[in-house]
């Protein structure tokens, strides 16, 4: 159980991770997907640092940090539940599934953290 919960956390970071610099980038498939479903340009530094924070305090769970990394999981589900929300609020649903992957590997590495 052990090394499943390090693979589903080392992916939802790496995932995390990889959106934060498309984010800070302003990467144009986020720029178009933020306006689509009603994200201001402004809001992408403050979101992209929650995603980061919630990145770091996943890897800092691994390393032994026990509460920190279920905080942080925990604040990345409710991220993504947002995001979700922003999605359907939106009536977006072409590309609903990139929030609801980040949501589901977010939750799976919450749940492993609380059980392992």
């Amino acid at each position: 159980m052990f090394i499943g919960y390090v693979v589903v956390t080392l992916v939802t970071v790496a995932i995390n991770a990889a959106i934060v610099v498309a984010d800070l980038a302003k990467a144009g498939f986020v720029l178009a997907n933020s306006a689509e479903v009603g994200v201001p340009r402004s809001w992408l530094p403050r979101l992209a640092a929650l995603k980061a924070a919630g990145a770091a305090g996943l890897v800092l769970g691994l390393l032994g940090l026990d509460a920190v990394g279920i905080a942080a999981a925990a604040g990345l589900v409710g991220f993504f539940v947002v995001a979700v929300a922003f999605h359907v609020r939106a009536r977006v649903f072409s590309n609903i599934a990139f929030p609801g992957a980040y949501l589901g590997l977010a939750a799976a590495s919450l749940v492993l953290a609380i059980i392992v």
